[in-house]
């Protein structure tokens, strides 16, 4: 142990600020492009957005508090934490190490399902700057035809494996460049690397997103899709599916699954505030996802199209002839929106890849540079072989395995650790004292939104 905590401190985050911008890395992702703005359409916009706001302050106030805390209290990642955690609490710190491996295994396996999907995303990057895209005009033959032949579909992981065989992969060249990006910024460390990566691109997405969503209010044809955004039905609330799909939404977005989040607070120095950098956190992703929106909405509705569809059909597809139809500056808005896109993606990437190597060092012992190695290397040839099941297959990851490391992580710090040491481990760098409702709400009212998401999960086939 003594030799983890002298690598955490050598190799740990050097700020806040940093620490801040590689959390909102791992939150900002796909979902707040291709799901999120279809979700807000379907269910009527301020409408859904109230309940989406609710379950943001309750997750940020209880789960992202407990997971950034349970690991810098541990300095360790899931599988260390979860093992503390045990043995603080007067039981088997072996048995806390093996639950810990469930969220390590699901990072990894949801790594290597966003890596096929980054390589469509550094594919659609290039064809964006190169004008590839523009080119393709609003003719939907060609814009869904190029999108099929890069990720075609197979029913069932075996086809999938038998297409990759006998095609030698769709896409394979640019899931390899997403996956060296991936390995050269871990290899350069957690402060040289992911930091100082998330320290460029989240404040250039940023401003990519907000400049796009300016532009959008200048487009004719988008004031109808502002004004659903913001139309309210209070009949709407009473929706069971409403409350459902905008938990299920905040609950992914906000990456409580008992993994990255529990590693990068391993990675904390003890001056930083741990309930401010949560509510930092939850806000920029929030935010994120409300640009998304208000640039996909409008933009679909300056065409008149409906908004239904959710997932890379949306982002790759539908997007497109309505980006395309804007003029003289659509080559621009879709050069900003697919390198938007491509910083979202790699610094969810690398905060997913991240837990299996933090586990490999912390549990082996191994070099950091071994674990790097080794971990892309069986993330490349596994997402080069399952690329036509990548929707099923994170499907798999996020419906059966997330939610039980979100269970797990907060069982281990709301139910066995001492609340002495819990209250503790969120105080600490904190000039405020914790709120006297953290333990009973973290206990009572998000371990039990953890079950409900495993159980609802499989009950509706997804519901984030």
């Amino acid at each position: 142990m003594a030799n983890n905590n002298t690598l955490q401190k050598q190799d740990g985050f050097k700020s806040q600020f940093g620490f801040i911008m590689a959390a909102v890395g791992s939150c900002v992702g796909m979902a707040n492009v291709w799901r999120f703005p279809m979700l807000v359409s379907r269910y009527g916009g301020l409408t859904f957005l109230i309940p989406y706001f609710i379950f943001a302050f309750i997750i940020c106030q209880s789960g992202m508090m407990e997971e950034f805390s349970l690991g810098r209290w541990a300095k360790s990642g899931p599988s260390g934490a979860f093992g503390k955690a045990m043995e603080n609490g007067g039981h088997s710190k072996k048995l806390g190490e093996w639950i810990g491996g469930v969220p390590v295994l699901g990072s990894l396996l949801l790594a290597i399902g966003y890596s096929v999907v980054m390589g469509w995303v550094f594919a659609y990057t290039k064809m964006a700057i190169t004008g590839e895209l523009t080119a393709m005009g609003t003719d939907m033959d060609v814009i869904g035809g190029t999108f099929g032949a890069m990720a075609p579909e197979a029913q069932s992981l075996p086809e999938a494996l038998q297409m990759t065989f006998a095609t030698g992969g769709a896409n394979n060249f640019w899931i390899i460049v997403g996956i060296v990006v991936s390995l050269v910024i871990m290899l350069a460390g957690v402060s040289n690397g992911i930091e100082a990566s998330c320290k460029i691109m989240l404040p250039i997405l940023y401003v990519l997103f907000i400049v796009l969503a300016i532009v959008m209010i200048f487009i004719p044809g988008t004031a109808a899709g502002y004004q659903y955004i913001f139309t309210f039905n209070p009949a709407g609330l009473l929706n069971p599916q409403v409350w459902v799909y905008a938990f299920g939404q905040c609950f992914f977005s906000l990456s409580v699954a008992g993994s990255g989040s529990v590693v990068y607070g391993s990675y904390l120095g003890d001056d930083v505030k741990i309930r401010q950098s949560a509510v930092i956190c939850a806000i920029l992703d929030t935010s994120a996802a409300l640009l998304a929106m208000f640039i996909i909405i409008p933009a679909m509705a300056s065409t008149g199209a409906q908004l239904d569809q959710s997932g890379p059909g949306l982002m790759f597809i539908y997007v497109l002839p309505v980006f395309n139809g804007m003029g003289g500056i659509a080559r621009l808005i879709v050069i900003f929106f697919y390198v938007a896109i491509l910083f979202a993606g790699v610094s969810s990437v690398i905060n997913l890849f991240e837990t299996p190597v933090n586990f490999l060092q912390q549990q082996f012992h191994l070099k950091r540079w071994m674990a790097v190695g080794l971990i892309h290397v069986v993330g490349v040839i596994v997402a080069l072989l399952i690329q036509p099941w990548t929707s099923q297959w994170m499907d798999m990851v996020s419906i059966y395995i997330l939610p039980l490391g979100a269970v797990a992580a907060g069982i281990m710090f709301f139910w066995v650790m001492k609340k002495k040491d819990a209250l503790a481990a969120a105080q600490l760098g904190s000039d405020k004292p914790i709120m006297k409702w953290f333990m009973p709400f973290g206990k009572y009212v998000f371990v039990p939104l953890c079950v409900a998401c495993f159980v609802l999960g499989i009950w509706w086939g997804g519901i984030g």
